[in-house]
């Protein structure tokens, strides 16, 4: 049975595209087969992050319009034979996708026997953020740890449980999951930054992972590679971690601790 995971956010700028890259990277490295959509028309990032853009030539709303077939525009990852990615258009604005058309496509993909789609998010609460939220299973809300983030964020929560198919019609609410980016335990020990405790206790849901903040990230972004590919970046396993909670397995919270600096750092700085 396919499981639709939307990676949302109040706010942009928060790491939902590197979080929608990683996450479906990381489910496929487990023997999942994974589509992963960039419903952020106009702009469309996420197959620069999965290093395809180059090999993009139909895109989501081709599809949804009937411009061109699923098969056509489903790019095949060169590194996991079974994660696939259907990049945006970034000639269409936001008006081009429609509820219907959306339903049609992730229709499709469960007929091709897709394990996991996940749902790459534009920011904010306008059409394609409610498009990509609509027909999910889970929600994983991308979350940095600041009050303005935190505030956006909780209204997300809201349309979560309101404004969904499965909200629409009764069911057992979309499983929401809380992710906390570039997050630093030095700034939050010295006040600057809040706490895991304390965004679980404002949004009132417990965390599925708390990605440390890294230069890594951002090098891997612009290398095309997902950080989560990156052995040697606490940020990588952090979002491995998260990957084995999604899927039920037990993994403790990492990179939580302050990192104290050596002697010779306190006398002489740096």
């Amino acid at each position: 049975m396919t499981e639709i995971i939307v990676v949302t956010s109040g706010k942009g700028g928060v790491g939902k595209t590197t979080t929608s890259a990683s996450l479906a990277t990381g489910l496929a490295l487990e023997g999942k087969k994974v589509a992963v959509i960039d419903f952020d028309v106009g702009l469309r990032n996420l197959d620069l992050i999965m290093g395809c853009e180059r090999r993009v030539v139909y895109d989501f709303v081709n599809v949804v319009h009937g411009e061109a077939a699923l098969k056509q525009a489903l790019i095949k990852d060169k590194r996991h034979e079974n994660l696939y990615v259907l990049a945006a258009s970034q000639t269409r604005d936001k008006d081009a996708l429609t509820q219907e058309g959306v339903e049609k496509v992730l229709d499709e993909l469960k007929a091709e026997g897709f394990d996991y789609v996940v749902c790459d998010s534009p920011a904010g609460i306008e059409k394609g953020a409610h498009l990509a939220m609509y027909f999910a299973d889970h929600a994983v809300v991308v979350v940095n740890p600041e009050v303005s983030s935190v505030r956006d964020s909780d209204r997300i929560l809201g349309l979560l449980s309101s404004k969904t198919r499965r909200a629409e019609k009764g069911e057992t609410p979309i499983k929401q999951h809380l992710l906390l980016t570039r997050y630093n335990p030095n700034r939050v020990e010295a006040g600057e930054m809040l706490s895991v405790k304390d965004v679980e206790d404002i949004l009132g849901i417990s965390v599925v992972g708390v990605i440390p903040e890294s230069e890594n990230v951002l090098a891997a972004s612009n290398a095309g590679v997902p950080v989560i590919l990156d052995d040697n970046s606490n940020a990588g396993h952090a979002y491995k971690d998260t990957v084995a909670r999604i899927l039920g397995q037990d993994r403790p919270l990492r990179f939580l601790e302050p990192v104290k600096k050596g002697f010779l750092k306190r006398v002489f700085g740096g």
